[in-house]
């Protein structure tokens, strides 16, 4: 939930999540498949709220989170629920947006949701005080760090890397391996700013999410770098909407 790319290649999506965790926090269970009221939902479980910060619909919308808005804030909890449950909120109902823009956030941590729904791909921030959303170009690949681990020149930074690595990819169609790659391996040897971060032992990665929407299949790997085991799960989706 702190790390995110989102690369369009031909007729597939890839949409992939670090998530760096303090040592505290339980690990997550594995991408499962859950029964919602709105249809099915693929997603790893955060066993401390029972929330996440990746999904994937049936229909074939995605939704990946990351803590913070813009800038970094002052965490003040409690806080009325987790960040992670409002996600599968977004994810079960009728229009992610609509609903981003609707529903009460007063007493909810600052987040930035990132949502690929119907060829078109949307940022959805909540500061803490304001809604915002934007909507991105689904046709070009996109980068977001959390502002609340990653000062602005970090996120630059990483953007540059990002823009590296798609240079490097120009002759080549890059499948799953080749972003699992890239979210474990890039950076300059910071292991407090690599996109495999640790911090002393007390805020690491402690997973890979990678999500790949095609026609009528996605596909959801899991790194679960803590137990080094990988898990890969498959869901059926409906007829989607291409890239446009």
């Amino acid at each position: 939930m702190c790390t995110v790319t989102y690369i369009p290649e031909g007729e597939k999506v890839f949409f992939t999540s670090n998530r760096d965790e303090r040592r505290h926090r339980s690990h997550a269970l594995p991408p499962v498949i859950y029964n919602f009221p709105n249809g099915k939902i693929l997603f790893p479980k955060d066993r401390d709220a029972g929330g996440t910060w990746a999904a994937l619909h049936e229909n074939g919308r995605s939704i990946i989170l990351l803590n913070g808005g813009f800038t970094n804030h002052i965490s003040h909890p409690p806080y009325r629920k987790s960040r992670g449950l409002v996600l599968l909120e977004l994810m079960n109902s009728e229009s992610p947006v609509n609903e981003f823009e609707s529903m009460p956030l007063f007493k909810i941590e600052p987040f930035t949701a990132v949502i690929f729904e119907n060829g078109t791909l949307t940022e959805c921030v909540w500061d803490g005080s304001i809604k915002h959303v934007a909507k991105k170009n689904p046709l070009t690949p996109h980068i977001w760090s959390s502002s609340t681990l990653y000062e602005p020149e970090v996120i630059e930074r990483r953007k540059l890397w990002f823009r590296q690595w798609l240079d490097m990819q120009k002759n080549n169609s890059p499948e799953v391996n080749d972003i699992l790659h890239f979210h474990q391996f890039t950076g300059d040897g910071d292991s407090h700013n690599d996109l495999l971060m640790n911090r002393n032992g007390h805020v690491f990665t402690v997973s890979i999410t990678s999500i790949e929407i095609k026609e009528g299949t996605g596909v959801m790997y899991y790194l679960d770098l803590q137990n080094k085991n990988q898990h890969k799960q498959v869901l059926s989706i409906g007829k989607t909407t291409p890239v446009h």
